[in-house]
């Protein structure tokens, strides 16, 4: 399997299911991710918030508060809805994903089977079952949905689960968002990456307690993907870049950074930091330079 650092626009966009997760796999933690909300301005005129991560050296693109019912993403090109993802694929070279979440969102952004298929249908390369602040999803939820979206798309979408910070359930704070027994639940409900909380985003998570985490799902067969989701996204670079380390350190296959540098989107330096301090700037250059015609 060709490694997702070496493969270019065409190549990408392609990745289906566990061809995704190999080429994940073979790049040894050096693979990014960005999240954007596509609901809100861009923050360059008439470039899509996922565009412009994509500039900054983000391999995946991450979209939150998608629905799946009302597919949109402003600065788009005008296209058809069932077209959105694919527009988008196009105009990045990236590959594409969406958040559905287990309770507490409007019918199109659920974790539920039916908006699982209908993103595969739109051409979504991986779904990420998560929870965004306050909606009160725990672990148990995340679980159940995890398997729901899991064997509704089979083989052909990569699936991402678990929490980045407490999402307004008051029993799981802190150090107890996740724990050994909720990655083997993630992993044995069907979960081919692990959502864990970055080291240093979340009170009490450190890198150590990060690691002990990603071994239990490295011994399982699933990779790991810590994400800063508390805003730090828009930190210092000096900050970002702790981070990273960190993440590193700690045995992340995926790097991601949220939305909340801004409204809907990191601060897009703050990527082009990430980047080069987890694999220097041979591959986030490269990333940032080619051609999406390629």
């Amino acid at each position: 399997m060709t490694r997702l650092l070496d493969l270019s626009g065409d190549q990408l966009t392609s990745l289906r299911g566990r061809s995704l997760v190999e080429s994940i796999h073979a790049c040894e933690g050096r693979v990014v991710a960005a999240e954007v909300i596509g609901l809100m301005m861009p923050l360059l005129h008439e470039v899509t918030n996922a565009e412009l991560v994509a500039a900054m050296g983000a391999d995946l693109v991450i979209l939150n508060l998608f629905d799946v019912d009302e597919p949109f993403v402003r600065g788009l090109p005008a296209c058809p809805p069932d077209e959105v993802v694919r527009t988008l694929q196009r105009l990045t070279g990236r590959v594409i994903g969406i958040n559905l979440e287990p309770v507490g969102v409007p019918a199109g952004r659920l974790a539920t089977s039916d908006n699982a298929r209908r993103a595969a249908e739109m051409g979504v390369q991986f779904i990420v079952v998560t929870a965004n602040p306050s909606t009160g999803a725990d672990n148990a939820s995340i679980q159940s949905a995890i398997r729901a979206v899991s064997q509704a798309v089979g083989d052909d979408v990569m699936v991402v689960g678990g929490r980045m910070h407490g999402s307004g359930a008051l029993q799981e704070q802190g150090s107890r968002i996740v724990g050994p027994e909720d990655v083997h639940g993630f992993v044995e409900a069907g979960a081919d990456v692990v959502l864990l909380p970055a080291p240093g985003t979340v009170p009490g998570i450190t890198a150590d307690h990060v690691h002990g985490l990603v071994e239990v799902a490295h011994d399982l067969g699933a990779l790991v993907l810590t994400s800063i989701g508390t805003s730090q996204e828009g930190a210092d670079a000096q900050t970002i870049r702790a981070i990273a380390l960190a993440c590193k350190q700690a045995g992340a296959d995926i790097h991601h950074l949220g939305d909340g540098g801004y409204s809907g989107i990191a601060e897009p330096r703050n990527i082009h930091d990430y980047s080069i301090a987890i694999r220097g700037v041979r591959h986030t250059w490269r990333r940032m330079a080619a051609s999406i015609n390629r």
